[in-house]
Formats: C-alpha cells, structure tokens, sequence
C-alpha cells in the first residue's frame, strides 16, 4: 500500500466563499421538516460509507450532544443487523441514504428501498430525507477532495 504524504490542501471557505455559502445555505434548508436525530443518522451513515472522517467525527459528536443512545451509534455500521434496534423510520431512512450515496451496481435507487421510505414518511419528509442524504454527500466530497481532519479533542 502506498503511503499519502502530508500535504497542505485548499480551504474551500476561503477559496470559493460563494460555493460554501451557498452548500451552508441548503444544509440549512434540508435539516426543516425532519427530526434531529435522523438527520444525524443519515449524515453519519454516509460519512462511514464516503470515508469523511472529518464528517463523521463532527456528526458523533453532535449526536452525543443531543443525547442520542451510544449504542444506536455504535451499531450503526451495522444497522440492518441490529434486527429492530432501529425504528421502522430509521430503517427506511438509512436503507434510502445508502442507496443515494452507492450509485453502483444497478445504479440508481431501486423502487423497494424508495416505496420502503414512501411507506413511513410523508412526501415532505420523504423529500427532505433524500435532500439530507444529498447534502451530506455533497459535503462529504468537500471533505476528503481536501483532506479535511477532524480536530484532536
């Protein structure tokens, strides 16, 4: 395996202020209408899945802050075999996140994981789980285009 070396990269809030302010701007608008803890759920579960270590340390900690069960966390990775640890909603929400951010294989969202959401959450909800799941990606491509880490607490 070849070892990255170290190096400085761009600081996308000072380089292109008009781009973050506009990615701040819609992650402001995708977190309306959906519950807190979800929406930590479905931003670390496609961090794990993009390898943003600076997104998934932020988002842990901001769970944590919230109070979020530390096992619900912990078992994260796992989500689908954790049998019904997580709520049918939860379910439905990560099932559709993973399906947003691995484009592979058929290469879209197949109609079970979509009709799975479309049964659990109102079509507000439902548009807002798919744009959090598109914002976190779109900020997860920020963090490792630039080698963002997380800080050492």
């Amino acid at each position: 395996m070849t070892k990255t070396l170290e190096r400085n990269r761009i600081k996308m809030y000072r380089v292109s202020p008009e781009f973050y302010e506009a990615m701040a701007a819609m992650q402001n608008a995708v977190a309306k209408d959906i519950d807190p803890d979800l929406a930590e759920l479905i931003k670390i579960r496609a961090s794990q899945l993009n390898h943003c270590a600076y997104c998934i340390d932020m988002h842990t900690h901001d769970a944590r802050k919230r109070g979020m069960n530390e096992q619900k966390l912990t078992l994260l990775p796992a989500w689908e075999e954790a049998g019904d640890f997580y709520t049918e909603r939860e379910q439905a929400a990560l099932a559709l996140t993973e399906a947003i951010t691995e484009l592979t294989g058929p290469g879209h969202v197949c109609d079970e994981v979509y009709d799975r959401a479309a049964a659990v959450f109102s079509e507000r909800e439902l548009g807002q789980v798919i744009a959090m799941a598109i914002a976190i990606n779109a900020w997860n491509r920020i963090g490792v285009a630039t080698r963002l880490s997380p800080p050492r607490r």
